[in-house]
Formats: C-alpha cells, structure tokens, sequence
C-alpha cells in the first residue's frame, strides 16, 4: 500500500525522527516549519518504493545496505536554490578591496565551502579571472554530490543568471540553442579552473590546504550554536592570518567566540596574529 496523495505531509513524529537525522549526519537543524517542506520533497522517493508512510522510510534508509539511498534523501532535504551573484557587494568588495591589494609574488586562495550546484564558485571565478592579477585557485565543496555533478557541467537555466554583468556573460558563458535554448554554460576553460569536491562541514579541515578567503553564505543560518561554534573554530585555521571569510547578510557571528573583526556587514577579517 503506497501513501496518499493527501498524506504528503509527514506527522510530528516522523517529522522529529529527520529532524534528528539530519542534525546528526550534517548539523543542520531543520525548523518546525520545514515540515511540510520535508514531505514534499520526500513523497516521491516514498511512493516509488511502495512505502506506506514516511516512518517506514526512515527505517529504510537507515539499514546497512541502503547507503546510497540515506544519501539521496538527505540531498533532497538539503537542496537550496542559489543563483549566479549573490549578494553582489561582496563581489564588488572582493574586486575593489582584496584582489587589488592581493601580493603579487603569491598564488590567491579561494574556498567557496557550500558551493552547491555552483552558481556561487563560478561567480567568483568570473571575478577573479578578470581582476586577480596574479595567480589563483578556486576549490568548491558541498554535501550533496547531485548539485556538485551539476556544478562540474556548469549548464544554468537563464533565470539563474539575472545578475550576472553582460561583460561576464560574454567573456565566460556560452549561448544554449535548440534543446538548450534558455540556458547558458560556463565556458571549459573557466569550468576547469574550480575543482569541486565532497565535503562535510562537520568534519575536520585540519588536512585543507589554507586560503586566503572563504565564502560560507546561506548555510549557518541551518546550524545550532554548539555547530557553529565549531565550524569558525575549524574556519579560523584554515584562513590564512590576515584572511577574509564572507557570511550571508542574514547570519553573523554574534555570541560566537573567535578572532575575527566585523569589516563590513556579513565580511570578516581574521585577526593577523590568530594562529
């Protein structure tokens, strides 16, 4: 017997048992008002496995075998929508304030950490091409391996792409005709400047090479303090002293412990003398 279309909409207490889930694997807590959310976004994988209820999901998804199965659903719960320059003052920071004082005998660092499905990276690809004078290297990361696949073939539907300057349009996408008319691709040459790569924000940065600036925008806002606590203590040694970590406007670091000084609403400098 599989659910019906009108139980889309998990109960209180299936609702805490992924609630629970998705704290522990990923530290993101999910709002009581994410319940209906969840059910959308589960139904589907629900009702094609001749589930009866979203309970007997989660018990699916949590034996042994079914691995690959636990890491669907949790990319389903976690998908965000993003688009290409976000926040497009931190672009013009970037542009105007850091690359034009970066050392021009040192290769400039980049770690977009939520990358997701890459509109993000690729818009700090755009700027540093066109204005890092020296040397650059972009790494992304994500939890969810379907947005990074998607990232790595960089093809946007062109709403995705409403802020993106007609300077950047021109110099590093290409047009989408016939199948692909309404859509446009990051060039190969730009594509292959950004490595994207699996990475859980829980687990230790002690072997990430440090950088020079981090991005990690719309992701806190999912954290409890105890998790984001932890997270700045493992950001603060990944920068390098004197380096540049850009939160969303919607997050702060208010009532966290660390050694960073507040520059700018949502930019951050760490202090030159952190270790």
């Amino acid at each position: 017997m599989t659910i019906c279309t009108n139980e889309i909409v998990p109960s209180e207490q299936e609702f805490l048992l992924f609630q629970s889930l998705v704290h522990s694997r990923l530290g993101i807590s999910l709002p009581k008002h994410k319940r209906v959310m969840l059910g959308h976004r589960l139904f589907k994988r629900v009702k094609s496995l001749n589930l009866s209820s979203f309970g007997e999901y989660y018990r699916h998804i949590n034996l042994l075998e079914n691995a690959q199965e636990m890491e669907r659903a949790l990319e389903l719960i976690t998908t965000n929508e993003t688009f290409f320059f976000r926040e497009e003052k931190h672009f013009d920071f970037l542009k105007d304030e850091i690359l034009s004082q970066v050392s021009p005998n040192k290769v400039f660092k980049v770690w977009s950490a939520a990358g997701s499905s890459g509109e993000e990276p690729y818009s700090i690809a755009m700027t540093l091409q066109k204005h890092c004078i020296t040397p650059w290297q972009l790494k992304a990361s994500d939890v969810n391996n379907s947005v990074l696949e998607h990232a790595r073939k960089g093809i946007y539907i062109d709403d995705r792409a409403k802020f993106l300057p007609a300077e950047y349009r021109t110099a590093y996408c290409m047009k989408g005709t016939d199948e692909y008319e309404g859509y446009l691709r990051v060039k190969p040459e730009l594509r292959k400047k950004v490595v994207f790569f699996n990475f859980n924000l829980l687990d230790s940065m002690a072997d990430m090479e440090h950088v020079d600036l981090i991005f990690l925008r719309n992701v806190m806002i999912y954290f409890d303090d105890d998790t984001k606590q932890k997270i700045v203590n493992n950001l603060q040694k990944t920068l390098k002293p004197g380096g540049w970590l850009f939160i969303s406007h919607s997050e702060t670091l208010h009532g966290l412990s660390h050694n960073f000084e507040l520059i700018k609403p949502a930019i951050y400098k760490l202090n030159s003398k952190s270790e």
